[in-house]
């Protein structure tokens, strides 16, 4: 019975981004093959089109996760969306990137194609001991954020927030937000690849500046910026061996595990993505290590867990 249900567990194989501000610790920290010194994104749990993962092994050994969606919806509980919902990265920004916002479900919608908007969370993975990160902005008003924004008033407009590892922050669309060089952070996001860019620090690719959405973002930014205690929160010190809730929202449920002795518990969601950020173990008495990224198909049923790990989970709401 362990080596069937073992056997239903969804490995999947991550997808690397090259970006202007990516670096290497994707390779030196979590052993993977990255495709060169400047990989910002692993995509670990993605059925996007601009990086749709493949499953490692077993039954369904090289369906992209997509086309599982498609053709095998039990094994999400049958939720009758068009596109699998979540899409789960590990980011390493080796320089700071852009100051951006996303917008929400119905502004994507009309503007964008038909696209999701972009609800995401952040788990700080490591960051150097001073580190900051863009959450929010300084205007009191729609028109004030127009004119700091035409102005380049950038180092008053952007509200920078100190941060430590273990911290967890929630980023509703219409937030300016922006993530620091020296941080690496595990995202949990809506499945969408829709950004505006407020400002890119006058950074050139190519010789060329990239691409600014600036009165996109006028329009999705939230004014006033909801206060940084809504924003961010730790998550470093919580009880050991139980599924840890760090955030309900419509679109996703997120929780930490760290586990140091034997835990079980029910899948009891349309389906259950697992990541495991330090340390190693079994699940179900299949051997699992930092960088394992896996699902945990509707109906599993019951989960064990051992070893010495920290993992994140996250399933829809």
């Amino acid at each position: 019975m362990e080596n069937e249900k073992a056997a239903q567990i969804l490995f999947l194989n991550p997808v690397f981004k090259q970006m202007i501000w990516g670096g290497s610790q994707l390779r030196t920290r979590f052993g993977y093959e990255i495709p060169g010194d400047d990989t910002g994104e692993c995509w670990a749990v993605s059925a996007h089109p601009e990086g749709d993962c493949t499953v490692r092994e077993g039954t369904y050994e090289g369906e992209t996760l997509s086309g599982l969606w498609e053709k095998h919806p039990e094994l999400f509980g049958n939720p009758g969306l068009d596109r699998f919902p979540l899409l789960i990265k590990i980011i390493d920004a080796k320089d700071d990137l852009s100051i951006q916002v996303h917008p929400d479900d119905t502004y994507a919608k009309a503007h964008e194609n038909g696209s999701l908007g972009k609800t995401e969370c952040w788990y700080i993975l490591d960051c150097p001991e001073d580190a900051a990160l863009v959450v929010g902005h300084n205007a009191g008003s729609r028109e004030e954020l127009t004119d700091m924004i035409h102005q380049g008033k950038w180092s008053e407009l952007i509200r920078q927030v100190p941060v430590k590892k273990g911290d967890f922050i929630q980023i509703n669309p219409g937030t300016v937000h922006a993530i620091k060089g020296g941080l690496m952070i595990l995202e949990t996001q809506q499945n969408s690849a829709i950004t505006y860019r407020v400002y890119d620090y006058d950074r050139l690719t190519n010789g060329k500046p990239r691409q600014l959405h600036v009165e996109q973002s006028i329009d999705v930014i939230t004014v006033p910026a909801p206060s940084v205690s809504d924003s961010v929160k730790s998550a470093a010190d919580l009880p050991k061996n139980t599924m840890n809730e760090l955030i309900s929202c419509d679109y996703y449920r997120v929780w930490k595990l760290d586990i140091d002795e034997p835990i079980s518990f029910g899948q009891d969601y349309p389906f259950l993505i697992m990541s495991v950020i330090e340390g190693e173990g079994k699940v179900n008495g299949r051997d699992i290590k930092k960088g394992d990224h896996f699902i945990l198909p509707y109906g599993f049923g019951k989960v064990e867990l051992q070893g010495k790990m920290q993992l994140i989970a996250s399933s829809t709401n």
